[in-house]
């Protein structure tokens, strides 16, 4: 039963999205007449983001549906200072240009979920560095800083976590809610934005630069937050022994984030499908319900619609098809993914340690040898017992590749070239 007078806002509660809010009834009577206009600000610390970036950008994704404007904030500026939110240390201070590459790649992602344009609800993508890279560090201080309270600032988490654990929390640091304040503020003014939007740990940046706003003469701003999820055994969202699950292809193929979602925990699928998927809620609910063994054929369901979403909806069917033939049939799928090895170094063999922390598949060799003790690891689906084998040209299989695998789910081809 819908609770609010905005479809912006039911959606974002019957999918689990929201948090907190610094005022439903104000924010839902800006959505029911297609008036929002709001951000969230993703800094540009990678050249792709993540997973957990997802949840946002779904949000601003069902923003535009429901008729109102995005923004995607690219932190130019801000990725210079660095975000001390739930950092047990300081961020690596990266180049400009460093920056500029990371920026350029975690644009492309957006594209894909939002339309963007010159219309009232078309979607803007704009970079801080537009306003903080040119500031004139005396007058910020007297125009913003004097708003500012030292006292609440070592309130916020982003600095009294840090400080209580005794860790490091420097200047440059400290002045990150100076600067994501000042965003929304500058947002406002050129662009009318009135909501910012971002996960649950940005809570009280947000409501910084809504008091910002406030002392410096904007319109009524309002925060919205999503939860930070973890999964259902209390692992964080988008880490895997393997690494951080990224939405750009060049970081992560669609194959292994197809797998990423079939390996959902059977807990976790009905919430996973009300965020990372457009599918309609009914949907949803009918798939929820199955057990035992029908479970996993709504985690091939959540795999292909996330999928889709971020890597288009053919790659997303093809990853579906080589999971299939790999698991279901149990033939050599021959587009799963790959790595080149020269045809010399194949040819005299390499070491089955190497060939496997050369595949990715582990990260050293004393984890391969762990693997092999506990069975772990196979050559051509057959389990390797010796970790002196040599993986060579003679274990070619009849699609010219040597299929290594970690467990049954990670698979990695090698090709001679």
């Amino acid at each position: 039963m819908a609770t609010h007078k905005s479809d912006f806002l039911n959606i974002l509660a019957e999918r689990g999205y929201i948090h907190q809010c610094s005022d439903f009834a104000g924010l839902d009577a800006l959505a029911a007449k297609g008036e929002i206009v709001a951000y969230v600000g993703y800094d540009c610390t990678a050249p792709s983001l993540h997973v957990g970036s997802l949840i946002s950008i779904m949000m601003l994704h069902w923003l535009q549906v429901t008729g109102n404007k995005p923004i995607a904030l690219m932190g130019g500026g801000t990725t210079r200072v660095g975000d001390p939110s739930g950092k047990d240390e300081t961020r690596m201070i990266r180049t400009i240009e460093e920056i500029d590459a990371n920026k350029e790649g975690i644009k492309g992602v957006f594209s894909k979920l939002l339309t963007f344009g010159p219309g009232k609800h078309e979607a803007l993508m704009v970079d801080n560095a537009e306003w903080l890279a040119p500031l004139n560090y005396i007058e910020f201080l007297r125009d913003v800083g004097r708003h500012f309270s030292v006292n609440r600032m070592l309130t916020m988490d982003s600095a009294k976590l840090r400080l209580d654990r005794e860790q490091e929390l420097s200047f440059i640091e400290f002045n990150y809610m100076l600067l994501q304040a000042y965003d929304f503020v500058e947002l406002a003014r050129r662009y009318g934005c009135n909501l910012q939007m971002g996960g649950s740990d940005q809570w009280g940046n947000i409501v910084t630069g809504i008091d910002l706003g406030r002392r410096m003469g904007t319109s009524q701003l309002y925060a919205l937050t999503c939860p930070l999820l973890t999964t259902a055994s209390g692992a964080k969202m988008g880490k895997t022994a393997a690494g951080a699950i990224w939405l750009n292809e060049a970081q992560l193929g669609a194959y292994d984030y197809w797998q990423f979602w079939r390996n959902t925990e059977d807990a976790d699928v009905g919430r996973f499908l009300r965020l990372f998927t457009a599918l309609p809620l009914s949907e949803v609910e009918r798939l929820e319900t199955l057990e035992g063994a029908e479970i996993n054929e709504a985690k091939k369901v959540l795999a292909t619609a996330a999928t889709a979403l971020v890597h288009g909806h053919d790659k997303a069917e093809a990853a579906a098809e080589t999971a299939r033939k790999t698991f279901e049939q149990g033939t050599l799928a021959t587009d799963l993914p790959s790595i080149s090895i020269p045809k010399a170094e194949l040819a005299t063999g390499i070491g089955v340690l190497a060939a496997f922390v050369k595949a990715g598949l582990v990260k050293s060799n004393s984890e391969a040898r762990r693997q092999i003790q506990g069975g772990g690891l196979r050559v051509n689906d057959e389990a390797v017992t010796d970790e002196k084998l040599l993986v060579s040209s003679k274990m070619l299989t009849g699609g010219d590749v040597i299929k290594l695998s970690l467990g049954r789910k990670r698979h990695i081809l090698l090709r001679p070239e």
